[in-house]
């Protein structure tokens, strides 16, 4: 049993959503309370206390888009990669990496992705991975990973067609058994989706023998329209907009996450709400891709529910909503705009879609909500409180104030060290499988 105390405690639960001087009480896997800390004190006698040193309180953040899979480009440059278009940058960078990770080089990978992610006060992940130079066995291999740091992780599989008929059917396999083994497992920790790569990449054979293993054992975790070539691919090819393409081989529903939907059109995103699928909006990756800026707005106004990822751009997530909030405003040329679905796309919407695959409250801190809480290293200089709270974390904070991380009850990270993992030697070895990687590029 934990207690968080000195600190100010931001909820997100709108029947108590700020404590000015306030406490977290978490048993094992849950919280078991939240108020005053001198009344928890007394409460909960036996309780570890956990100093925040006057910090924010919050839960833990969500992230519902990331790939593991570039963990370690960090750095990296490839000699004669000079991409003037988005299937350049696929062609000639990621898809190059993936190509020549192996097993340990995706456990490498998640190293360094998982770790930053609870350095920056990530509790939970969504992941999509390809490693075609190893495919069988990869999300088993991100999983061990994920259970050894304490992360909170759904994993999935990046089903292409791009590299041949037989790494597109291992793709499918390692899905298939995966979500297979995390629907008997029911692990609270670690879930399952079933992945696909850009529409341009897949055939409607293809996404048949998708839909016929996954089996209805989970929901798809699919990039739709990121460029326009999922567009010019789904109309000279099979005469629709993707959306329709994917409407019509059975994969939309309410368990399915569609990545970026960045040239959907308005009657594409009709499909969407009617289906009640939902979308995921990664505002860094689209426009270091150059590829768009994506019709949140308008897919959110649609009731649509649009969350909040990154792509592996960042493992910040305050990062991605202050480039969401820009992005958005000069897109639309108003400076008053995008400001309440920003918020809502990471600690509302982030949530409604976490809590679908992990059963549990999350992004929230009220009893019997996941213990995932962080504390952020924050004194603020102006006035503070539930009023201005999203101010204060739109131009005041950033992932790296975080200096505590606890996942499901486990304080992983304290005062920036972890408790539990040996960092240095993690560092080491992924260092020695980047350089192997590094080397083959």
């Amino acid at each position: 049993m934990l207690l968080i105390g000195n600190g100010r405690v931001i909820t997100r639960d709108p029947e108590k959503p700020y404590l000015e001087k306030g406490a977290v009480v978490t048993d094992d896997a849950k919280i078991a309370a939240v108020g005053e800390e001198e009344e928890l004190k007394k409460k909960y006698p036996e309780a570890q206390y956990v100093d925040a040193d006057g910090g924010v309180i919050m839960p833990g953040l969500i992230n519902a888009h990331t790939h593991i899979y570039s963990g370690l480009a960090r750095g990296l440059s490839i000699p004669g990669y000079n991409p003037t278009n988005f299937f350049e940058i696929l062609d000639g960078m990621w898809w190059h990496i993936d190509r020549h990770l192996t097993l340990d080089g995706t456990r490498a990978s998640a190293y360094a992705t998982i770790l930053d992610c609870i350095r920056n006060g990530v509790t939970a992940i969504f992941d999509h991975h390809a490693s075609f130079g190893e495919i069988p066995g990869s999300l088993f291999a991100i999983r061990d990973v994920a259970k050894e740091t304490g992360m909170r992780a759904c994993l999935c599989y990046e089903v292409s067609e791009r590299d041949g008929e037989e790494k597109t059917r291992q793709g499918i396999r390692e899905n298939a058994d995966f979500a297979k083994w995390a629907k008997e497992a029911d692990d609270p920790m670690i879930k399952a989706m079933f992945g696909g790569h850009a529409l341009f990449t897949i055939s409607d054979r293809t996404f048949e023998e998708m839909v016929k293993a996954n089996d209805g054992m989970t929901g798809f975790h699919i990039h739709v329209a990121e460029g326009m070539n999922d567009v010019y691919d789904s109309l000279r090819n099979y005469g629709c907009r993707p959306v329709n393409r994917l409407l019509y081989n059975g994969i939309l529903g309410d368990r399915t996450l569609l990545g970026h939907c960045i040239h959907v059109s308005p009657a594409e995103m009709d499909i969407i709400r009617e289906t009640g699928t939902m979308a995921v909006n990664n505002p860094e990756s689209n426009m270091g891709n150059a590829v768009g800026c994506a019709p949140v707005l308008q897919m959110m106004k649609k009731g649509i529910t649009v969350g909040m990822g990154t792509d592996a751009y960042t493992h910040d997530m305050l990062e991605s909503m202050k480039v969401f909030l820009i992005i958005q405003r000069h897109n639309a040329a108003m400076p008053n705009v995008a400001w309440g679905e920003d918020v809502a796309m990471q600690f509302t919407n982030n949530r409604i879609i976490a809590e679908k695959y992990f059963g549990v409250p999350l992004g929230i801190l009220k009893e019997g909500a996941a213990a995932d809480v962080i504390v952020m290293d924050y004194k603020p200089f102006t006035p503070f409180s539930d009023a201005n709270i999203d101010g204060h974390m739109l131009f005041g904070m950033n992932g790296r104030n975080c200096r505590t991380t606890i996942i499901n009850g486990r304080l992983l990270y304290h005062n920036r060290r972890f408790t539990a993992l040996d960092e240095d030697r993690i560092n080491a070895w992924t260092m020695e499988q980047s350089k192997k990687l590094w080397a083959e590029l």
